[in-house]
């Protein structure tokens, strides 16, 4: 038996990225992205990323951010996933030398086999619901039937999950991870500690 991995992202707080980590997540999201409600400060993205312990993955999302952007982020906060979610290219995304993930929107006509191709550097590939003009968040999920069986890449499915529907979700696609922001909120940029452990929860008793 498999089971689906957990990102909660968003985390804009120290006391949410503890209930974060004390509701037993893989992995935790700090946006590096100004035009997001859940945007973070160097300042906060530390203090929150030392919070998290060795053992969760803390990822920075960054969206077509300017390499000068990127060294500043890197030299303060202790990264150890990147997670990109504009028109980045395979060579910028692996110029940082650290392990990262390659946002797909799931627009109708795209050829998602090709696309996840394109970045075979990539450590895996977060599938997100398409919305024209924006990078992601939207709060919606897409056809799951579209998630390839073989992608060659570990799939992270993002885009409308909470707890009602991962369950469904993770039987339906058999992904190596998923991962909520909006779904276990109380409003933009605060968590509900009560959603974050009926999601993790219920993503849990998913095995495939």
């Amino acid at each position: 038996m498999s089971r689906s991995r957990v990102k909660i992202c968003g985390i804009t707080n120290v006391d949410d990225a503890r209930a974060v980590v004390d509701a037993g997540a893989d992995a935790l999201g700090l946006v590096f992205y100004p035009a997001s409600p859940r945007a973070v400060t160097l300042e906060q993205a530390r203090e929150i990323a030392f919070v998290a312990g060795p053992f969760t993955v803390v990822t920075g999302l960054f969206v077509n951010a300017a390499p000068e952007f990127m060294a500043a982020v890197l030299a303060q906060v202790p990264l150890q996933l990147l997670q990109f979610h504009g028109d980045e290219t395979p060579d910028y995304c692996e110029s940082f030398q650290r392990p990262y993930m390659k946002a797909i929107r799931m627009r109708p006509e795209l050829d998602v086999a090709a696309e996840i191709a394109n970045y075979p550097g990539a450590s895996g590939i977060l599938l997100d619901a398409y919305r024209p003009g924006i990078p992601g968040g939207t709060g919606e999920t897409f056809d799951w039937a579209r998630v390839p069986q073989s992608p060659g890449k570990p799939i992270i499915l993002a885009g409308g999950l909470t707890s009602a529907n991962v369950a469904d979700a993770i039987h339906t696609t058999h992904v190596y991870g998923v991962d909520v922001s909006g779904g276990v909120e109380s409003a933009p940029g605060k968590k509900d500690h009560g959603k974050i452990m009926s999601f993790i929860n219920n993503a849990r008793l998913a095995v495939y």
